[in-house]
């Protein structure tokens, strides 16, 4: 007790100090007088559309728009499973915005992708178009020195950040903990949402932040993720979204942050932009590349397009925790949900965290309860593949309760699966033309591809330890689809983070080929070479086993001390020579062979924090 007495006392004195030294007026006007003096106003284009690259996305985007009437919209929607045209299509659109481009993340890094897209953002402000960037504070541009150069690189970028801690554009680990001792609440609700919109046309959203590893960049982990572009009315729905939160108080100017400020009155020189220094330019290069070649576009983000109907853009209320009882706050989470429990015959959910919300529980123990239950299958991550191995935890805890009480059939996906080495060695051939040229690969043609604890996102956070050796993948993708009629694709993870703490934003497309072209996606992760089952343990002495799970289940229950060893599931393998059947088909057993709970993890700490934290950490749960 006095060694923590002695830590605590610090910590306090200086929570109090930092929740002192919010800036005075006068501070924020002289910064802005600074911002406004220095400012460097040279533009590259005198024209009307601002020299704006013709685009066939936005070009496509246009004619939907046109096309629309309030009962009968129309809408342009492309699904980005891989990650060369996902960034491709972001390079394609902002090149070709006339006007305003909107960029709201949760993460935006200084490797190579968040140097792309910082650089080509703020040469489209340079040629005329109003340009905002909305990021979180807390995995966001932490480089002081950067931002002083973003608030006065020119008039027509604008850069917020949304929920800084301590007033702060860097957070400090001590800053960091006096957060979560002193407004935990406030600390802990973070935007998650991701947007790109450009002229209020077309938008782009889903799971990607600005990393390497959302884009198949990082050489050791990277993530299997997915977004969605929709061009049409549904646009206008994510500029209303965007609004709300650049106008929200959470959103703060950079003149407005203690250090960014310092920094701006500490140097009054104008600023230059330095060319980015990337650690694989010639990657960079020939994603440039292929963001301008029509034939590498029309091959894999115009042929691909579906013209559609109805289209809706959700996102909770930058509100969300300052009014919890306020339905609208929820609208994106609530939706989700009715969407869900409207079910008849199957949910495909893929979420890179299992870890069920108890409004989300309810749902699925309802459906499950029906007489004819509709079929749930699960995609989700293994151990060995994810990076947030205290969340996995979580999930490891209740496998019983999801497999008898919901009905899911689990698919935890494997750190190389097939489906997702082949697309990374696609975003790495040495020439994107010659790619093109060749007719090496098309969309159609590849058979292979189709907290949280606040600290697990960072590029430093690397997952578990394996037995196996090579590139390793993760799963962050979030989608649902239902009864192949509607599809969702977005940011909600389905867990109590996203229902309670964080915002959260995407599309729901009421079309059935893309909710076909969806499900092919994510079956296509579930596949066994991709793909473990999850399933109940053969019971080899009935008594003994009866035993066991009785034991089990008392354990389960316990928030603190759940050690028995022994779980109602494990892993499991399909055999060769079998074909892939569920885990209920009475032959499950023959065909399939146990792996292990954590196939493929080596002994590490990681590992043994696992073991503890679903025996110690249910308390936790509802912030994972």
């Amino acid at each position: 007790m006095p060694v923590l007495r002695q830590l605590t006392f610090p910590l306090l004195l200086a929570l109090l100090l930092l929740q002192g030294c919010t800036l005075s007026r006068a501070q924020i006007r002289r910064a802005d007088a600074v911002v406004a003096a220095t400012t460097n106003r040279s533009s590259s284009c005198d024209q009307a559309d601002h020299c704006a690259t013709p685009s066939p996305l936005r070009a496509a985007a246009a004619a939907a728009m046109a096309a629309s009437t309030a009962k009968q919209p129309v809408h342009v929607v492309t699904l980005l499973d891989d990650s060369e045209p996902a960034l491709a299509a972001r390079i394609n659109l902002i090149r070709a915005a006339q006007h305003s481009i909107d960029v709201q993340t949760y993460i935006w890094d200084q490797d190579d992708a968040g140097q792309l897209m910082l650089d080509e953002l703020v040469h489209a402000a340079r040629r005329g178009v109003q340009v905002r960037i909305l990021a979180d504070q807390l995995f966001s541009l932490g480089n002081v020195d950067l931002l002083d150069r973003l608030s006065r690189i020119s008039p027509n970028l604008n850069v917020r950040l949304y929920n800084p801690t301590f007033h702060k554009a860097r957070t400090q680990p001590l800053e960091f903990a006096a957060g979560v001792l002193c407004c935990f609440m406030q600390f802990n609700q973070r935007m998650h949402n991701k947007l790109v919109l450009v002229d209020d046309l077309i938008g782009i959203t889903g799971g990607r932040n600005y990393q390497d590893r959302y884009f198949n960049w990082d050489d050791s982990f990277d993530y299997v993720d997915r977004d969605v572009m929709v061009g049409g009315p549904a646009a206008r729905e994510m500029a209303a979204s965007f609004t709300l939160f650049w106008n929200h108080k959470r959103a703060v100017p950079l003149t407005h942050l203690r250090d960014v400020n310092r920094s701006i009155l500490d140097d009054r020189t104008p600023p230059t932009w330095p060319a980015p220094k990337y650690r694989r330019p010639q990657r960079v290069a020939q994603l440039q590349q292929a963001a301008e070649d029509p034939a590498w576009l029309k091959a894999w983000l115009v042929d691909p397009t579906l013209r559609v109907g109805k289209v809706d853009f959700f996102s909770d209320l930058p509100a969300k925790t300052d009014e919890p009882d306020r339905q609208r706050a929820h609208e994106f989470t609530l939706h989700i949900m009715r969407m869900v429990g409207a079910a008849r015959r199957e949910v495909l959910l893929q979420t890179p965290y299992l870890v069920m919300s108890k409004r989300a529980q309810h749902i699925f123990r309802v459906l499950h309860r029906q007489p004819e239950p509709p079929r749930v299958i699960v995609s989700t991550n293994s151990l060995a593949s994810t990076d947030a191995f205290a969340v996995y935890a979580m999930s490891y805890k209740h496998r019983k309760r999801y497999l008898k009480k919901f009905g899911f059939e689990i698919h935890e996906i494997k750190p190389q699966a097939p489906s997702a080495v082949a697309a990374n060695e696609l975003a790495n051939q040495d020439s994107v033309a010659a790619v093109l040229t060749a007719n090496a690969v098309s969309p159609g043609s590849r058979s292979l591809e189709r907290f949280h604890l606040l600290g697990s996102h960072g590029s430093n956070n690397r997952p578990a330890p394996l037995q196996s050796e090579g590139r390793r993948f993760g799963l962050h993708a979030k989608s649902i689809v239902v009864d192949d009629a509607f599809a969702m694709v977005g940011s909600h993870n389905f867990d109590p983070r996203s229902d309670h703490y964080n915002t959260e934003a995407g599309v729901i497309i009421y079309d059935h080929a893309f909710a076909d072209q969806l499900r092919d996606s994510i079956m296509l992760n579930v596949q066994p070479g991709n793909a473990w089952v999850v399933a109940p343990r053969l019971a080899k002495v009935p008594v003994l086993s009866g035993i066991n799970e009785a034991i089990g289940a008392v354990s389960e229950s316990l928030p603190l001390f759940d050690l028995w060893p022994f779980r109602y599931a494990t892993s499991y393998e399909l055999k060769p020579g079998c074909q892939p059947m569920r885990a209920t088909d009475p032959n499950f057993y023959a065909c399939y062979e146990p792996v292990g709970d954590f196939p493929d993890v080596a002994v590490s700490p990681k590992l043994i924090i696992t073991r503890l934290v679903t025996a110690f950490g249910a308390g936790v749960k509802g912030v994972l």
